[in-house]
């Protein structure tokens, strides 16, 4: 993927994260629980992240393997949009799929250090 790919999507996703937040604080508070909050929150906190791990990504000067940077997207969209489909249409059970998606970013994030190439 390439480097402005990856930037773009690192702050649209950032956009997202403030989008998210402010539903969180101003749209689900009255709506969900104190716990089903929480875990939107947790979706959009690790969202945070894993956005600031690709804009870093995206700005390393040297050579990032690719497949290290799809790890890291589709972690992110598989833990936070589980989470955040858990809350809105209280399915517990994708709580289940969490820890994959979960997985996937670690997995990108070791990579992506590993693969971390000095440049020329």
């Amino acid at each position: 993927m390439a480097r402005l790919r990856v930037f773009q999507a690192a702050l649209v996703s950032l956009a997202l994260v403030v989008a998210l937040g402010a539903f969180a604080a101003h749209g689900l508070e009255s709506v969900v629980s104190a716990a089903r909050l929480e875990t939107w929150r947790v979706g959009v906190r690790y969202q945070a992240w894993i956005s600031l791990a690709l804009l870093a990504v995206a700005l390393w000067p040297g050579l990032i393997a690719r497949g290290a940077v799809w790890s890291l997207l589709l972690g992110m969209v598989v833990f936070s949009g589980s989470l955040y489909l858990l809350v809105w249409f209280d399915l517990p059970w994708l709580g289940a799929i969490t820890p994959i998606g979960g997985a996937l970013m670690m997995l990108g994030l070791c990579w992506a250090a590993i693969s971390c190439k000095r440049p020329l």
